[in-house]
């Protein structure tokens, strides 16, 4: 009889005060323009929106400074080294799937997990956990398969 063993876990390069110090700014972030100006930092919308005239300024400023800070963590040496793993049609591809599940779940992950969630929103509480249970099933199977 075959055994069938799991392949052992891929290290990772977690470092908790990098993602402490992550989710302190993006929920700064997040709040700091909820009070500002009243809207929610979904980057799907944000960047769906960027192309109509109205309120144009303050969606290339937001996505300019989320560019433009991990840049400058960089420069600085304050940033981990990133290294994608995997060809540029399966990113893309990525990519795209990223896309159609924002536009059928009414909004990305930013919008539902961060802003949702602290607004105690209904359709955001189902839509983060259907993609947090979808996510960690398919981290058990890539790593069963791969």
């Amino acid at each position: 009889m075959e055994q069938y063993l799991l392949p052992a876990p891929v290290p990772t390069a977690f470092t908790p005060g990098y993602a402490l110090a992550g989710g302190l700014m993006i929920g700064l972030s997040a709040a700091l323009l909820w009070l500002s100006i009243g809207r929610i930092a979904g980057i799907s919308g944000i960047i769906g929106n960027m192309f109509t005239p109205i309120e144009r300024n303050w969606r290339i400023a937001f996505l300019a400074g989320l560019m433009a800070t991990p840049l400058a963590a960089r420069l600085i040496g304050i940033a981990p080294a990133i290294h994608l793993q995997g060809s540029p049609a399966l990113l893309l591809g990525g990519g795209l799937l990223v896309g159609v599940g924002s536009a059928l779940g009414g909004g990305c992950t930013s919008g539902h997990g961060i802003c949702g969630l602290s607004r105690l929103s209904p359709r955001s509480i189902a839509a983060t956990g259907t993609f947090m249970t979808i996510a960690v099933l398919v981290v058990l199977l890539t790593r069963a398969v791969i």
